[in-house]
């Protein structure tokens, strides 16, 4: 049976308190969906940012993004008063991370210091001790340590430290306050979950595979990860030239020292995808190609053209997950370096890939992979995704001969280039078709949500208000068309 859905990041709503949040908006866009006959809402991965304000360089793969708490929740609560609510109110448009950075905190503690300890709040902490613990405890240190990266801390402060035992009683309220965000973060994505649920519509969520090396994931346990003797890193992650960057991509993320994982059952990779299903119905985990092999750079570099690659896990990573936590349902992101063994994983695994419309138009319509005509069942297919630019921006950005041969693959009869793909997507075989909600909107370049090898201006984007009602009836008529509506 085919299907359909939409890719909106929690943070691109329309809140009015600077970005969008579990509240309000995020439960009229499910509505908006259920309306426009939509199966699915694809989101980013829903940690907390940190350096470029990107989604895939947090301090945990496991925590929530504190800044998607809804404070008008809060203020239901009684945690926050009104005025307090009111002085958090920000002007509709672009995220402003910095002043984010300035404000939220402050609020989030006035919500704390009237907080009362429940029976929930502490069976929250028991059930997610396992990262809850140590994230807690990082987050604290960095605050004492004025924000600075864990290799700059005073020395001594390693997880199991006597030095750090003592820091956690002397802190205990501020490790208590990081916990209580996360358990009010929790509550309101359970909440928003059950509701997205009750209408049908299911969340797909998104796993980086690598984790931040200012991250509580490598400062609690050094050993997961490619160092030396003296525990630096001295070789991180990226990938080789591309169709996104001619330098590549120089993720600067820590390697996994696969070896150590392996010999510790893959446990850390188990914690990491039963939370994920904890929160979200289908996971994409990015960049598959790294599980069979990886591209590995010197931490030195300045940019991602000399790096050589290296065998992952493969096969038996995912073999210890099944046997751990049972068949679960995961979407591949195995778009970049094409190899025999990344579609030998794939196969093997059965996971369903991925294939992007945009991709779709270079060289011959038999040869290209990506070309609509020549799409799988198994395959989510995307018009474009969170590292593309909207299709408006990327067809206005082609020269006159490249958007003729782009018309004349795409249907006839369509408003604009945008909506003859989204109806070549549709029409494909491809058994769920997602459509990033810039493409509905017809946006150009300036809705872009990341740029590929750039560090600033990136994650930005937002509703400028919920769509339509005309808009979510177009959506309706075009998923019937194609079959995609039940």
């Amino acid at each position: 049976m085919k299907n359909c859905g939409v890719l909106l990041h929690i943070a691109s709503l329309p809140s009015p308190y600077g970005i969008g949040d579990l509240g309000n908006e995020a439960y009229e866009f499910a509505d908006f969906l259920h309306r426009a006959g939509q199966t699915y809402w694809q989101v980013l991965p829903t940690v907390p940012t940190s350096y470029g304000d990107s989604p895939y360089q947090s301090p945990s793969s496991f925590a929530g993004n504190p800044y998607f708490v809804d404070l008008r929740t809060l203020c239901r609560e009684g945690l926050i008063s009104e005025d307090e609510l009111k002085s958090e109110q920000m002007p509709l448009g672009k995220i402003d991370y910095g002043k984010l950075f300035e404000t939220r905190t402050a609020v989030l503690e006035k919500a704390f210091s009237r907080f009362e300890e429940t029976e929930e709040f502490l069976r929250f902490c028991e059930h997610n001790a396992y990262w809850l613990n140590s994230y807690a405890l990082f987050s604290e240190l960095k605050k004492h340590f004025s924000l600075r990266p864990h290799w700059e801390w005073e020395k001594g402060y390693s997880l199991d430290s006597a030095k750090t035992r003592e820091f956690a009683k002397e802190h205990e309220r501020g490790i208590k306050f990081v916990k209580f965000v996360q358990f009010e973060f929790e509550k309101q994505w359970r909440a928003l979950k059950n509701y997205v649920n009750s209408l049908g519509i299911k969340i797909i969520g998104d796993a980086p595979i690598y984790a931040a090396y200012d991250s509580a994931d490598f400062w609690e346990m050094p050993e997961r990860f490619a160092v030396d003797e003296s525990g630096k890193v001295t070789e991180v992650a990226g990938v080789p030239p591309d169709y996104f960057s001619e330098d590549g991509q120089l993720w600067g993320n820590p390697l996994y020292n696969w070896n150590e994982l392996a010999r510790c059952g893959y446990e850390y990779w188990q914690n990491r995808v039963r939370r994920s299903f904890e929160l979200y119905d289908v996971l994409r985990i990015d960049h598959f190609r790294g599980f069979c092999a990886y591209y590995a750079i010197p931490a030195d570099s300045t940019t991602a053209r000399k790096g050589v690659w290296r065998p992952g896990p493969g096969k038996a990573l995912f073999d210890a997950l099944e046997n751990s936590l049972g068949k679960q349902n995961i979407l591949a992101e195995d778009l970049g370096v094409d190899s025999p063994e990344l579609r030998e994983l794939l196969h093997d695994c059965g996971y369903p890939g991925m294939k992007v419309v945009q991709f779709g138009f270079g060289g011959s319509a038999k040869q290209n992979a990506h070309a609509v005509s020549n799409y799988g069942e198994n395959y989510f297919g995307y018009t474009g995704t969170h590292d593309n630019d909207t299709s408006l921006g990327w067809y206005s950005s082609l020269s006159g001969a490249e958007r003729k041969k782009v018309r004349a693959r795409l249907p006839k009869n369509c408003e604009s280039v945008p909506q003859a793909m989204i109806c070549a997507l549709f029409g494909s075989k491809v058994k769920t078709a997602i459509v990033p909600m810039q493409d509905w909107l017809n946006e150009g370049s300036e809705s872009r949500m990341n740029i590929p090898g750039t560090k600033e201006g990136n994650w930005q984007y937002r509703l400028k208000n919920m769509p339509s009602a005309s808009l979510g009836a177009q959506m309706l008529k075009t998923a019937k068309k194609y079959n995609r509506y039940y």
